[in-house]
Parts: structure tokens; sequence; C-alpha cells
């Protein structure tokens, strides 16, 4: 059992861990800092600062507070990713300093610097505000409301009171998922008598009325168009029916937490259990409560909610709390326990530094191209904004920029700080809930219906169509465009993200469609030695008259498609009129350098067309070894 009171000579300890953890503390900020200035915006950011061109009280995706501090840091500093991401890096730094003052409050000096390592070591809470996305406003929002209920529960106060409405009002505009907090923060209330009796506090509900109104942008944008913000977040994002995925959740958790650490806070929750009737001055039925509903709430959700985004950070405000009691736990430790504990999580977040830092650099991603690892919400923008830059100075001064979807409109709006770059339909649109918003600010365009003569630059992300769906998506663009030349092809990281650039002068006549490949039974990584490579490459509406192949971007042999693929041409819908899109190119062996290339196909298009296909890893052995 943790004591608050300390022995006379724990005045000297107490200081040292002060300045130990405020090193540690500072010497993360600077490292964090690097990454806000190294990473290219993740995609959500870069909407997020386009919503910012455009300050409203709330937006179809989130409230408006994220968009705020986006324009905040802009303003001091342009459109650059550190100044976008400084409010919310500060925001991030201050989590673990609010962990301590909690933890402090209910179990003393000792007990609040242990609680502020563990949140400042945690790897996902201790790289918080490296991003500006609205968790972290979010947190820091949750936080404050638990550090007002921690006072309040004491003894109910203005000041405390005052604290709450302000955690209750940046909660509520920074996130839907905020609501989540207060349901936990009013089943914990409900389920300590302490906290029933401060229903009888007026100050209680004055900070409940002034957090209550902090919704109202949110719910008046939701009234003015017909509910859309609300049914995304909780109704058309989720599938709503049982799914196994979400067995894997505690799996899930324990990597991104780390084992040790999960396995301090996952006992933490059930001494909160064990110690609900204790009169020791912590209230435990309320951390239970809470912390209930915050963790293995989400572990039920798992069963039934979104699992095609980013979730795992979900739990995270439970996992924050649940920091706060930890040491009460962490008392019983054994002393090496204690230390691999300190060395996983150190190591955890090290290794997701490691990893951002890798992801930061051009080389970093073009290594991670290769495998499962490769960020793809992180890479590819600045190639693109540099190629339409360079596009944009070769035509008309009054070239429209169009991308086909939210995300790449962002990016470039974000690169080249403008923002007027329209949008067409794309299902990401909706998907990510953003459609409406577009629509809203006129950014949604038809086509050239919209565009009328004006030269337009027509900026597609090829890569965010899965193939099936591809040629589907070029005939869509041609409808909008009504026209569409021959496409420049952007490979990004040997094509992991792909772009094709369409310069419309709105005198085109006729689409030329970009041409589609693949390669049979190769898979990526695969052992090559050379020989046949089989595969089927087409252009509709044009045809495929030569295949280069390429090693690390030299051309090793040439071919063109002569094999009849019925098959291929009734897998895409395409009339049998004898075409032959199958080919078999032989590979000279004997000259293929041994080790780790890259195999690419180059596709030349009867009409004259070019167009780079995407590269897969192979390994080519010794030929001495074969």
């Amino acid at each position: 059992m943790l004591r608050k009171d300390n022995p006379p000579d724990a005045g000297m300890a107490l200081s040292s861990a002060r300045v130990k953890f405020t090193a540690a503390w500072a010497s993360l900020l600077v490292a964090k800092a690097w990454l806000a200035w190294s990473l290219l915006p993740f995609g959500d950011e870069a909407f997020y600062a386009l919503e910012s061109r455009r300050l409203a009280w709330a937006y179809s995706d989130l409230p408006g507070l994220t968009a705020w501090l986006v324009r905040i840091g802009t303003s001091f500093g342009g459109m650059e990713p550190l100044a976008m991401r400084a409010p919310f890096l500060l925001l991030g730094a201050a989590l673990p300093w609010l962990v301590r003052g909690i933890a402090r409050r209910w179990f003393g000096d000792a007990a609040g610097w242990q609680a502020a390592w563990i949140a400042l070591l945690m790897p996902l809470a201790g790289m918080m505000g490296v991003l500006a996305l609205p968790d972290v406003p979010m947190l820091f929002a949750t936080l404050l409301c638990l550090d007002a209920f921690a006072r309040m529960l004491q003894r109910p106060s203005w000041p405390a009171a005052a604290l709450l409405a302000l955690g209750l009002a940046i909660g509520a505009l920074s996130h839907y998922r905020f609501a989540l907090v207060i349901l936990a923060g009013g089943v914990g209330l409900l389920a300590d008598p302490r906290g029933r009796a401060l229903l009888r506090a007026p100050a209680l509900w004055c900070a409940l009325a002034l957090g209550a109104l902090a919704w109202w942008p949110l719910l008046a944008w939701n009234l003015a168009h017909a509910g859309a913000g609300l049914g995304f977040q909780f109704v058309d994002r989720h599938p709503w029916q049982l799914q196994a995925d979400g067995l894997w959740w505690p799996l899930v958790q324990a990597l991104a937490l780390t084992p040790l650490l999960f396995a301090l806070l996952v006992s933490a929750l059930g001494l909160a259990w064990r110690r609900r009737r204790s009169e020791d001055g912590v209230p435990w039925r309320f951390v239970f409560g809470v912390a209930a509903v915050a963790v293995p709430g989400y572990f039920l959700m798992a069963f039934f909610a979104d699992t095609d985004r980013v979730s795992f950070h979900w739990p995270l405000a439970g996992w924050l709390l649940l920091c706060c009691v930890s040491p009460a736990v962490l008392a019983n430790w054994r002393p090496r326990w204690r230390r691999a504990l300190v060395a996983s999580t150190s190591l955890g977040t090290v290794a997701l530094f490691a990893y951002l830092a890798l992801v930061a650099q051009p080389a970093g991603r073009a290594w991670l191209a290769a495998g499962p690892g490769y960020a793809d919400n992180f890479s590819g923008w600045d190639e693109a904004a540099r190629a339409v830059d360079a596009a944009l100075a070769a035509m008309p001064a009054d070239t429209r920029v169009v991308a086909d979807n939210f995300m790449l409109g962002a990016q470039l709006a974000f690169a080249l700080d403008r923002g007027d770059v329209a949008v067409l339909e794309h299902p990401l649109n909706a998907k990510h809930g953003r459609a409406v918003q577009l629509a809203d600010w006129g950014l949604l365009s038809a086509g050239r219906e919209a565009w009328g003569e004006a030269p337009v630059l027509l900026v597609v992300e090829d890569t965010a169509r899965p193939l099936k769906d591809r040629l589907a998506g070029y005939r869509g663009l041609c409808t909008r465009a009504r026209a569409l030349p021959a496409a420049q092809v952007l490979n990004v990281d040997q094509g992991r993200k792909r772009f094709l650039l369409f310069r419309l002068h709105g005198r085109e006549r006729g689409c030329r469609l970009p041409a589609l490949a693949w390669l049979d039974a190769l898979a990526p990584g695969a052992r090559w030695e050379g020989g046949d490579l089989a595969g089927w490459a087409l252009k509709s509406g044009g045809g495929v008259a030569r295949i280069d192949v390429t090693l690390d971007g030299e051309v090793v042999a040439s071919g063109a498609p002569t094999i009849a693929r019925p098959d291929v041409l009734q897998y895409w819908g395409l009339p049998d009129e004898d075409a032959r899109v199958g080919f078999r190119i032989p590979v000279p062996a004997g000259h293929l350098a041994p080790g780790d290339r890259w195999l690419g196909l180059v596709l030349h298009g009867h009409d004259g067309s070019v167009e780079p296909w995407p590269a897969q890893r192979v390994r080519i052995p010794d030929q001495g070894s074969r």
C-alpha cells in the first residue's frame, strides 16, 4: 500500500526524481519536435490544414478545435509541418505532467513521479503530439476532467468545477469520441458514493452545463446536414455485426503498450475492482467505473466496430487513467520486474521513434516499400507536389488543379499553399466522411461541365484504388473529364505510390486510358533466376505495343503481348476481339546481377504513351548457387 507521507530523507530523492524526469521529458520533446519537422503530413493532417483555411465551429469529420490549433501554428510558421504540429506538441508534452498531478493527489509525490514516468514511456502517449491529430487535445481534455474530478471528490470547489468545465469544453470541441469519455465519467461518478453525493453540488452542474454548451456547434452542423457527421461516426463507418477481428484486440494493445506495461495497467484495473470498498482516500470505485468503460468497453466494441481504419489508440484515455493508479500495483513488484518494465517501455518508445524517423526520410520510405511496414499515408506527397508544380509551370497561368480524392487534394493544397484544389467524387471521400464537407466548400467538382473551357491539371492517385477497380475508375475519369490525353506517370518508391497527371487544355477529344499489367506466378520478394517472364498487359482502346522488362530501372529484355488471354478479357469485361494481351518474355539469366533487385515493366502503347508499371522486389541468387 502506498503512503502519501514521505520519510524525512525523501526530499533529496524526490528532487533527483524531478530532475531526471524533466531531463528525459525535455529530451523526448526535442526528439518529437525533430519528427514533427521531418515527417510529411499524414493524410488526415493535411485535411485539417485545409479546414484551417476556412475556420468554422464544426466540420463534417470533427468539431472545430483541431483546425483552430492548426491555424494558430501556421499563422506563425506558415504551411510547414512543424508549424502545423507545434500546438499539438505542447499539448502532448503536458500529458505526463497531468498524470503526475492526479497520481500525486492520491498517493503522494513519489508515486506521482512514478506515474509520470509510466505515461512518458508509454509509446503511444509519450509520442503523442508528433502529429496534428484531434486525439491530442481530446486526451488533454480527458486528463483535465480526471484531475478536476479527483479534486471535487475530495472537496467540491468552484476552481475544480472551472477546471472540469474547461476540460469538457475542450473535449467536446475535439472529437465525437469524447462522448464516450463523458459516458465513462458518468459511470464512474454513479459507481462511487462520493460521486453520487457530488451530484448535489451546484458547482458540478454549472460545469456540466458549460460543457454541454460546447457540443452545440457539432449538433448545429449535424442539424443543418441531415446528421451526416453523426451518421458517419456512429453508423456508416462501423459494420455493427459480430466480427472475429475483436479477438486480436488484447494482443494489439499489448504490442502497442508493450507487454509488461499492458500487464501492469490491466493489474491496476483489477486492483481498482478489489479495492472498490476501501476507505483509503483513493476513489477506487470511480477509477474502476471510468476505466471499465474506457478499456474493456473498447474491447467489446472491437467485435462490432470499424477495423478498416487505425483504431488501436482509442483506449488510450483509459490507459492513462490507469497510469495514475499503477504505482499502487508497482509497489508490489520486485525490483527486477520494475527494471524490466522501464527497459521494455523505453525500448518500445525508441522503436516507435526509430520507425517514424525511418518514415521521415526518403531513403527510409524507399527501403520500407518492399514490405508491409510501408507508411502509405506519409509517402509520395512531396514528389507529387513537385511534379504538379513543374507541370503547372508549363501550362497557362489560369490552370485549375483537380485531384481525384480528398486526401491527395488536401496534400497538394498544403504543399502548394493554395486552398482552391478541387476534388472529384471518389470512394475515399465518403469512406472517410469528407464528401459533404468538400461539397459545402464548393471543392467537389463534377468535371468538365464545371471547368468550362479552362485548362485543368488532373492529378490521380492511382494506388488509392485497388487494382480490380482501376479500369472502372479510368472510365469514370473519362466520363467526367470528357477527354483524357496520355498520362504522365509518377512512380514513387518503386510504384508503391503511383500518380497519373493529365494535362487538359479543353480541346482534347477521346480518352486514352492508362494501361494495366500483371506478372503471373511471381510473388513480391520471391526468388527469381531469370527465364521466361509471363503475364498480361492491356490498354483499353489503344493496346500495348511493347513491354520492357527492367531491373532497378535498367532494361534487360523486351517483348510484346502476343498470347490470347480470354480469361483476362472476361475478367475486365472487355470485348473478345481475339485481342492478344498475354506475354511471355525470355530474360537471359546470365546477365542478372545477384541480390535483391526491383523488377519492373514499362508499357509502350500503340498511341505513343510510355507508362512504367509498379516494380516489385525479387531476389536473384548467385549463379554459382543455382
